[in-house]
């Protein structure tokens, strides 16, 4: 028997609209300090506000889309969140004191959660349901990717180019993944009186989907580790005298997540999440021990960013495949937002906890810590879903 069709002309649209809506956030993410800085005179403070914010704006647009993409429409939300984000960027080219910066960056963020839950939403619809694991495994790829390439890129125009060419490459890209979105074909949403009913009124059953709460909580948990190499890596480099080999750790990261992935999904689909998940732990938490030890071996950071993108880069793309799964059919757009929420949620306030912690233990006991917050995230998996799917598993070998 032949296998579903996966990479059909839809996947490798919304893939594609997705790599651009995150390359144009990672790369302005990277930068927009740096705006912030020589045009108005920010302090470190204010242009890490200006910088995080974003986050937020995120964050309350993932909620609200998420009750609403399955009633609204999948295509219908894409489009919306696509125009948001393409005035939001043009906006850039008016701001002219600080706080304008500050609403403009809310906004694009507003923009990216309601965009990114339609293409999340669309993608979980088109992939073949027996082969979700290694779908959503891809799909997550334009993520890494844009994770990698977009602020490499922005440094490099900032170093050749004036700061608004910045703006100029992000407007033509999200311009140009909106005019190839205009072919995607989308399966419409069908809902029944009941359940249209249902989603009606602000339950929280509205904006969060309960199913999809367990790998959301430990999603959480696995962001706030994250966010310790996102946000202090670069701090950590310069207090070993490392800088130079720790700009390559993203690269190594999405080089292993790009080896890895095909065989994680197809792992996920035959083999269940448990064969994939537990490892993805275990590879998260030694790349974060290894982290830890760097100051005694430069290249330990390359090493690291490998296993990092083993178990964390797996784990990203394989719970989400989990809170799809878990949760019914017609209510996908929640389960998405709802992971999303939580995942962004760590590694949005992760910086804010963990930099009470530094003076403290400093950052070598920084990520041994977050190794010890990664295994025990491990513990919490197996007692909110692991165990479930491991029976789930053994009775349907059984049948």
């Amino acid at each position: 028997m032949s296998k579903a069709k996966l990479w059909t002309k839809d996947f490798l649209i919304v893939s594609m609209a997705n790599f651009f809506l995150y390359f144009t956030f990672y790369l302005l993410m990277a930068t927009i300090s740096v705006f912030a800085i020589d045009q108005f005179q920010a302090s470190p403070s204010e242009a890490g506000l200006a910088s995080g914010i974003f986050v937020i704006g995120t964050l309350i647009a993932r909620i609200f889309a998420g009750k609403f993409v399955d009633t609204v429409g999948y295509k219908k939300m894409l489009y919306i969140g696509f125009v948001f984000i393409l005035i939001t960027t043009l906006l850039y080219f008016a701001v002219n004191h600080l706080q304008f910066l500050y609403v403009v960056r809310f906004l694009h963020g507003a923009a990216l959660g309601v965009a990114s839950t339609a293409t999340g939403t669309i993608v979980a619809k088109i992939i073949p349901n027996e082969r979700h694991g290694e779908g959503i495994g891809y799909y997550a790829l334009s993520i890494t990717l844009a994770a990698a390439v977009g602020p490499f890129l922005g440094m490099f125009i900032n170093q050749h180019a004036d700061f608004s060419m910045n703006f100029v490459l992000c407007t033509f890209l999200l311009g140009f993944s909106f005019v190839c979105s205009l072919f995607l074909n989308v399966p419409k949403v069908e809902l029944t009186k009941e359940q249209l009913a249902g989603m009606k009124g602000f339950k929280l059953s509205n904006f969060f989907e309960s199913k999809a709460f367990p790998i959301s909580i430990i999603g959480a948990f696995m962001g706030l580790g994250y966010a310790s190499i996102l946000s202090f890596i670069s701090s950590y480099a310069v207090e070993i005298n490392l800088v130079d080999i720790a700009s390559f750790f993203f690269i190594f990261y999405a080089v292993s997540t790009l080896v890895s992935r095909p065989f994680a999904g197809r792992w996920f689909d035959t083999k269940g999440e448990n064969f994939v998940m537990y490892p993805a732990f275990l590879l998260f938490a030694i790349g974060l021990i290894i982290l830890s030890q760097a100051q005694f071996q430069g290249y330990f950071i390359l090493i690291a960013g490998i296993f990092v993108g083993f178990g964390y880069g797996t784990f990203m793309s394989s719970a989400q495949a989990i809170a799809i799964k878990e949760s019914p059919k017609h209510r996908i757009g929640l389960a998405t937002s709802t992971y999303y929420i939580f995942l962004d949620g760590g590694i949005g306030i992760g910086p804010f906890l963990l930099g009470f912690l530094i003076p403290a233990i400093g950052f070598q006991g920084l990520y041994i810590t977050m190794a010890g917050v990664v295994l025990v995230s491990s513990g919490l998996y197996y007692f909110l879903h692991g165990r479930k799917a491991s029976r789930a598993k053994q009775l349907a070998e059984a049948g």
